[in-house]
């Protein structure tokens, strides 16, 4: 009976193979939704941070003409936004608008006593022009915040006395300046708001500002802190729905800062409510804004035209320079950089991009999608079951009934978690059965053409690199098609579990070539005799080597792995090049190591170990599309790339294969005698 079992579990192999071609099939749509979708804006805003501008040009002998220039030079270098943020009375004090002072300046300026219980700040405007703006900006503001606010008058200006200390009046934020929007409006630049969530949420006054952003332009706002407008009063008032009712009713979206060390607090539910209305925006820091002219280029192309990005913000700051003995900022390496000789807008140009106003992806979600989604999970539960026949084939039928009856449940209390599970266990099975072929047919081989030419193991390397390759591509159109949502495309949210899909495939294919690779199963036997194995130095020194590489391969994996200078030499070489680079791991390592091993391990047996290293080349192909902020086309052409290259390196290497063999049985009785 358990023979009979057997053999129904390994038959249903070649049903569960017509299933995942069905389920191949059904991802066709939802991959032509997700290219449209990408292919939907094509705009890139560049934002400039004007608080930036202003601290820089109170180092300078004339404020406002520095201003002036510096704005004329950056809008013709091409940046297109201004970013300003909530004023502060300190933020006016700087543009000149107003002066602040405390009551021990007033005690001096008047000559007279200090009172001994009033510590308040008193504000005196610049101009009664800027008296009659920011008067009613400030009251409103104060009166918010429940300090009492009372006119003053010195000399013959008109000023106001905030009842609460300077230090706290400072701090306070407001509107935007208003004449700084209005003169950079006019200078032809459009505006990014950048609010916080310091202050109590108040529903009044943000119809107030977004009736103000919107009669200014105002398309996307940023948040400045780490929580988005109304988060910490949302468990009481219901304020990011009163807010995003709002956002909504003027026309104004987000914008989602790349790479931050941790979301800010409430941006999924407001990017939700008002229906993902999003664009991803790459920050360059302070520091990074004084990297080399090619360097700054470089990251505004890769993150337009590998990322999904279409608004670039650049900050700047004035520094103190000893070995100049002035104070210099970073403007010029900036416009350098996006003009002559970094070219990065001729750059992005040249990948279709071009500048405007960023505007969100429109989604393309096609009426067959439900559906074909639906068909895809089931093919990509037959290719985990696959993977499971491989290693414990009497399991092989229950293991795909079992899956679809624990994802039947599992979407009615997760589903997001039940696509990214499954997603994850599709690319680690593709990639892993690709290789447990490749051995199987490896040894195969071995048995049939024992002592067979060069010429003939090398037609049967590349043969079998091609079939290697596409059954790893498997796994993509499911991975794509089952992760198919804007906010995997936003980074709102992400794809889980890339280490494990990044060492899995390794150690199922060391596991299979270790214990499977002559019979096809594992025995108890062959456990214990692995149990019993005395352990000697040279183990050791190879588990501690084995270790040390994992954690290498480990720590350059995922956006924020590290890599060589020699790498990041290739990779801008590559990128000037063809305008797309591949995957270093994997034309530089994982496929050469697969072509050199499997043409050395068709002669020599044990050779077949160097197939688990090599089982990172393909894996990476796989996790190339698991990045979902990157275009769906753009991964394709880098892994076939990869591939290609890879192709070329590997011939070149077996040819370095074939001199050192002939070496060897040239010069290797030689050293005997």
């Amino acid at each position: 009976m358990r023979q009979k079992w057997l053999l129904w579990n390994n038959a249903s192999r070649k049903w569960l193979w017509l299933i995942v071609i069905i389920g191949l099939v059904a991802s066709i749509p939802v991959i032509r939704d997700r290219v449209q979708t990408e292919s939907s804006a094509n705009k890139v805003e560049l934002v400039f941070n004007y608080r930036g501008l202003l601290d820089i040009s109170a180092y300078q002998a004339h404020p406002q003409d520095f201003i002036d220039q510096q704005t004329a030079r950056l809008k013709e270098a091409g940046v297109t936004t201004m970013a300003v943020f909530e004023s502060t009375l300190d933020e006016l004090k700087k543009t000149r608008r107003l002066m602040v002072y405390s009551g021990q300046d007033i005690a001096n300026m008047t000559k007279s006593i200090i009172p001994s219980n009033a510590n308040y700040t008193y504000v005196l405007f610049t101009s009664e022009e800027n008296a009659k703006t920011y008067t009613p900006i400030i009251e409103q503001t104060f009166a918010e915040r429940q300090i009492p606010v009372e006119p003053w008058e010195y000399e013959g200006r008109s000023g106001l006395i905030l009842q609460t200390p300077p230090e706290n009046a400072n701090m306070q934020p407001m509107q935007p300046d208003p004449v700084a929007v209005k003169m950079l409006r006019d200078k032809g630049f459009h505006i990014l708001p950048r609010i916080s969530d310091t202050v109590p949420y108040n529903q009044q006054s943000m119809e107030r500002l977004l009736t103000f952003f919107e009669e200014n332009g105002v398309t996307r706002i940023l948040f400045d802190g780490d929580a988005v407008k109304g988060y910490n009063d949302n468990a009481e008032m219901k304020s990011l729905e009163q807010f995003a009712q709002l956002l909504n009713k003027h026309h104004i979206g987000l914008a989602a800062i790349e790479n931050l060390k941790k979301p800010q607090a409430g941006f999924q539910t407001l990017a939700y409510k008002i229906d993902y209305n999003v664009t991803r925006l790459y920050s360059l820091s302070d520091a990074d804004a004084n990297l080399t002219v090619d360097t700054i280029a470089d990251r505004f192309v890769l993150a337009t035209k590998d990322r999904n990005i279409r608004m670039i913000y650049m900050n700047a700051s004035p520094s103190r320079n000893t070995s100049k003995a002035a104070i210099t900022d970073p403007i010029d390496n900036l416009i350098h950089s996006l003009g002559e000789p970094g070219h990065a807008i001729e750059r992005m140009g040249k990948h279709g991009f071009e500048l405007g106003q960023a505007e969100a992806f429109t989604v393309k979600d096609s009426s067959i999608q439900r559906y074909a989604k639906l068909i895809a999970l089931i093919g990509a539960i037959a290719l985990i079951s696959l993977m499971i026949s491989y290693f414990v084939p009497v399991i092989t039928i229950a293991a795909f009934l079992l899956g679809l009856v624990g994802s039947a449940g599992l979407f009615l209390l997760k589903p997001m978690l039940l696509e990214q599970a499954i997603a994850l266990l599709a690319a680690i099975s593709a990639p892993t059965i690709a290789m447990v072929l490749a051995v199987r047919t490896v040894n195969a081989q071995q048995l049939r053409y024992p002592d067979a030419p060069a010429g003939r193991r090398l037609k049967q390397t590349i043969v079998l690199y091609v079939r290697t390759s596409i059954l790893s591509f498997v796994a993509v159109p499911f991975v794509i098609a089952l992760l198919n949502n804007i906010t995997y495309s936003l980074v709102i949210n992400q794809f889980r579990g890339v280490s494990l899909l990044h060492f899995a495939p390794i150690g199922l294919v060391a596991l299979y070539i270790v214990f499977y690779r002559g019979s096809g199963s594992i025995s108890v036997k062959q456990i214990k005799d692995m149990l019993r194995m005395p352990i000697n130095v040279l183990m050791v020194g190879l588990a501690l080597v084995a270790a040390v590489v994992g954690f290498y391969y480990l720590s350059r994996t995922g956006n924020s792995g590290s890599v060589t200078p020699f790498e990041m030499f290739l990779r801008t070489t590559l990128e000037d090049t063809f305008g797309v680079r591949p995957r270093f791991k994997e034309f530089v390592l994982g496929h050469p190591l697969f072509i050199v091993g499997v043409f050395a391990a068709l002669k020599y047996r044990k050779v077949i170990f160097a197939l688990i290293i090599a089982t990172m080349g393909q894996l990476s192909m796989v996790d190339t599309f698991a990045h979902i902020h990157t275009p769906a086309v753009l991964s394709l052409i880098r892994g076939v790339m990869g591939l290609g290259l890879g192709l070329i390196i590997g011939i070149i290497a077996v040819g370095v294969w074939q001199v050192a063999e002939g070496c060897w049985k040239k010069w290797s009785p030689l050293l005997k005698s």
